[in-house]
């Protein structure tokens, strides 16, 4: 729903130094937001819950006196009418333990102080812009709910953006949790897409995000002839307590054992962390085969 100076999105900033929040509703100037500020957590936590606040995301900073940054993300994700919404952690805790137990507490991303003011833009875009995959997504898994609850299998082509919400959206409306797993989904079937049959590097993606040229070179590569006849496919099979989801595509694999965890080498990163997020919060496995060209993840029912 479009916000009061026509944009789609609001976000909350919470830091308890005047100064950081100055900065960062600088540099959100120009993304389309609305931005809020809060000085602490305890006002933040009272705008999160006024009516009609409707915020997209919430930028938090970890380390504040008082109730801190860590405990009101854990009371958001506890929140049943707030655990959707992105959060992103910023601190100067970069320990590999800090880091995961920001993660694990539900942070969508993680920022160590300082930051690159133009990494915090960029991961702003791809979490505005993972919102609206979700919500077609979302709206893909509302049609096909009552038409799929009875398949026991089925097999599933793609190989655009478009593909990729339509497909998600099919097999996250089989899953008893078709928001957490549709997630997961999305990040596996595009990785097939982009890392798989396009062949984009880890690094080349991080450049492209930067530039914010993603999406622009992917439906470029599509176009081109060595690229134009690939497609992924994946399969799905229903057990007695399990859905299994395996995804094929036709690239030459990657080192997938590196993204199977969040690395605090690339938490300043807008990329790398799906694969991860997937196995945490969407599957209950996650499981690469061979180069890396096939993945297994499986949901219980």
């Amino acid at each position: 729903m479009p916000r009061d100076n026509g944009s789609k999105w609001k976000i909350l900033v919470v830091d308890d130094e005047p100064t950081l929040l100055d900065l960062i509703v600088q540099l959100l100037r120009n993304e389309a937001c609305v931005v809020e500020t809060a000085t602490n957590a305890t006002l933040a936590w009272d705008m999160l819950n006024q009516a009609g606040s409707n915020f997209s995301m919430v930028i938090l900073d970890r380390m504040m006196p008082g109730v801190d940054g860590l405990e009101l993300l854990r009371r958001i994700k506890a929140d049943s009418r707030l655990a959707a919404l992105p959060v992103v952690m910023q601190s100067g805790a970069t320990s590999s333990e800090q880091i995961s137990e920001g993660i694990d507490a539900g942070a969508f991303y993680y920022l160590t102080k300082p930051f690159v003011p133009k990494a915090l833009q960029c991961i702003v875009r791809s979490v505005l812009a993972d919102i609206e995959l979700r919500e077609v997504v979302s709206a893909q898994t509302a049609r096909y709910t009552e038409t799929l609850k009875n398949f026991t299998s089925a097999e599933l082509r793609f190989s655009t953006l478009e593909d990729v919400s339509r497909v998600a959206g099919i097999l996250a409306s089989m899953c008893p949790d078709p928001d957490a797993v549709s997630s997961g989904l999305v990040e596996l079937l595009l990785n097939a897409v982009e890392h798989g049959n396009l062949g984009i590097s880890y690094d080349e993606k991080k450049r492209l995000m930067f530039e914010d040229s993603w999406e622009k070179e992917l439906r470029h590569r599509l176009t081109l002839p060595e690229y134009a006849g690939l497609s992924a496919t994946v399969t799905v099979e229903r057990g007695e307590s399990t859905l299994d989801f395996r995804i094929t595509d036709q690239g030459k694999g990657f080192d997938w054992a590196q993204y199977l965890d969040i690395d605090p080498k690339r938490s300043l990163d807008p990329n790398g962390r799906g694969i991860a997020m997937s196995r945490r919060f969407s599957f209950a496995s996650v499981e690469f085969e061979g180069v890396g060209n096939v993945v297994k993840a499986t949901v219980l029912l």
